[in-house]
């Protein structure tokens, strides 16, 4: 049988679930600590730009990757002055990032190139390459399953490994440890977890720090691995489907990931549905199937999963009683 399809599929299917996934993570370190981040978008945008235009610049990976994760991280720390130390709207505070980012990296990005709010495209010597690819070549020469480990499997950079492996990695920190036990405490009861003298604002600073470090992952992807350069508004709505993702997940790690994989087999499906005719219908509308994965939340959160309820503490600021 011919696996060709099936391959491609899976291979675009992880590759475009990543910062997904990354992104959803973000939200989900954010959200159970109590702070909502609508700016998920904003920071994996001005990341990109922040990777993009080091990574142009300077000619190194680290360096791109690292400087995109300080200027996510900043974010993050912004949006935590903001919502946690002044006790801000987290809701008009994320809109608010995303608003900056959307307009700063195309005022900046004109400023600095001069190519319509682009980048100049980073080298191949800075774009992530596959981490295997003496293994893939191997593998692919195997009877019968060659191609499905080779090009399904073994084909991606560390980014996409390392996001699959941070699923497991948050849910054991969430879960099976005393940090994750105090920080799912401060998004439900954060007055219980000061009266036992804990810091709420450190606890929630901390998970805005790692949100801030996973959204600068995304966003140095998206530039390194994904796409040759910084184009304005190039994140087009992934900061908001990993939160529709985190939403439909529950906020549990394990669902929201399920959650970015079939919204990003969606998206990858609208790719290859790209003028692709089906009899009586005539070409497939790629807005529709790309409009699917909030549609289908939609519909599931109205009544098919049930009520997705969140953290009790979310969006709430906490002030220390005296």
């Amino acid at each position: 049988m011919d696996d060709t399809l099936f391959v491609a599929m899976l291979a675009s299917t992880l590759r475009v679930s990543t910062p997904l996934i990354l992104c959803a993570l973000a939200g989900l370190l954010s959200e159970r600590s109590g702070v909502v981040d609508i700016g998920l978008e904003g920071k994996m945008l001005a990341a990109a730009f922040a990777a993009g235009a080091m990574g142009a610049t300077y000619e190194s990976t680290m360096m791109a990757l690292l400087v995109g994760v300080l200027v996510a991280t900043a974010l993050s720390w912004m949006h935590g002055l903001a919502c946690v130390s002044h006790k801000g709207d987290q809701v008009v505070s994320g809109v608010a990032i995303n608003i900056i980012a959307a307009g700063m990296t195309v005022v900046l990005g004109i400023a600095w190139f001069e190519q319509g709010g682009q980048t100049p495209p980073v080298s191949a010597a800075v774009r992530i390459q596959p981490l295997f690819p003496a293994l893939q070549e191997a593998a692919q020469s195997i009877p019968v399953v060659g191609n499905l480990l080779g090009q399904g499997l073994l084909s991606y950079n560390a980014l996409v490994y390392l996001a699959f492996a941070l699923v497991p990695a948050t849910w054991w920190l969430l879960f099976r440890t005393r940090f994750g036990l105090r920080l799912r405490a401060v998004g439900e009861n954060p007055q219980m977890v000061d009266a036992a003298g804990v810091s709420v604002s450190r606890l929630r600073y901390t998970a805005l720090t790692l949100n801030g470090v996973l959204c600068g992952l995304a966003g140095g992807y998206l530039v390194l691995a994904q796409s040759a350069n910084f184009s304005a508004n190039m994140t087009a709505g992934r900061g908001f489907m990993a939160l529709a993702a985190l939403i439909f997940g529950r906020w549990h790690p394990v669902n929201a990931f399920w959650a970015c994989l079939l919204f990003g087999f969606l998206d990858a499906a609208a790719i290859r549905l790209q003028g692709v005719h089906v009899p009586g219908m005539g070409e497939v509308p790629v807005q529709l199937i790309q409009a699917l994965p909030y549609l289908l939340t939609v519909v599931l959160l109205a009544g098919f999963i049930g009520k997705a309820v969140a953290p009790q503490a979310l969006g709430k600021p906490y002030t220390k009683e005296r």
